[in-house]
């Protein structure tokens, strides 16, 4: 997904969506409760945790690779709202690693369709989509309140757009990469972590020789592994459960079946949070 493109696109929630905040019952009568009885199994996972996930808003911008896997495990999860941002259309060369997607949404929007199937998937959820891609200028109006942003783009121009209003509002934004077997994940929290600028500044997105940003090669179960993880940050800032991946970034390589990580240190002449820095933020 590109960081820019057309401003006309819609917004949407998908009839019939909702949220599972004053639900009494479950799909069948059930338990609200029963679709999360595993994962509040985990210790210290119990009901005001569950509540925090349901009450939560999460935007994640691209429905592609990274982001269908982040979707589903949020909408597994319970987080009560959901925001997803995709301006393309899919294609049969998405089907490979964007397993939102089957054959017979090629030529479909990924953001009405995506936000469909989450629905069907969980229909307790509140789901909005927007059928655009985002910009300059439209990015503010884009992007509503929200407790987290994903960042499952896939163009440096887009990341960079995404960090910039995630450092200047204050939010936390869990950003992951893919390319060919290997994948990469850190969590920034404005004011107290690297920034993606402070990471990429200076990288551009490869051009073909007609002018357009050149595809990247990807084995499909790796957006898988870098997609969850993501999903799994999300889940662990809004429940304050567990150790979030911050100045450092997850460097998982499939074809030699290992993880790594190396520290990230915050650039005090960064052109988006340096200027926190010098604010004293």
């Amino acid at each position: 997904m590109s960081g820019g493109g057309s401003s006309g696109g819609g917004f949407g929630s998908v009839p019939g969506s909702g949220s599972t905040s004053g639900s009494v019952s479950g799909p069948g009568g059930a338990d609200p409760l029963e679709r999360y009885r595993r994962q509040m199994q985990i210790p210290g996972w119990n009901g005001k945790i569950q509540k925090k996930l349901d009450c939560a808003h999460v935007t994640v911008a691209g429905a592609g690779g990274l982001g269908s896997p982040v979707l589903l495990y949020l909408a597994a999860a319970g987080i009560g709202e959901l925001h997803l941002i995709d301006g393309d259309r899919v294609s049969l060369a998405n089907l490979n690693r964007q397993i939102l997607y089957q054959e017979g949404d090629v030529g479909s929007s990924k953001a009405l369709t995506a936000a469909r199937r989450l629905s069907e998937f969980n229909s307790e959820l509140h789901i909005d989509c927007t059928d655009d891609f985002l910009s300059g200028e439209n990015i503010e109006r884009i992007i509503t309140p929200t407790n987290v942003i994903v960042d499952c783009l896939d163009t440096y121009a887009g990341r960079f757009l995404l960090n910039r209003y995630a450092v200047e509002h204050g939010i936390p934004l869990v950003h992951g990469g893919i390319h060919g077997f290997s994948g990469q994940m850190t969590t920034i929290i404005p004011g107290e972590t690297p920034c993606l600028e402070c990471l990429y500044a200076g990288m551009q997105d490869e051009k073909d020789d007609a002018g357009h940003t050149r595809q990247t090669p990807v084995a499909g179960a790796v957006a898988g592994v870098i997609g969850s993880l993501q999903a799994l940050e999300v889940v662990k800032l809004i429940s304050g459960l567990g150790d979030l991946c911050t100045s450092r970034l997850l460097i998982y390589d499939g074809a030699g079946a290992h993880m790594d990580e190396i520290r990230i240190n915050r650039d005090k002449n960064c052109a988006v949070c340096g200027v926190m820095k010098k604010n004293g933020v």
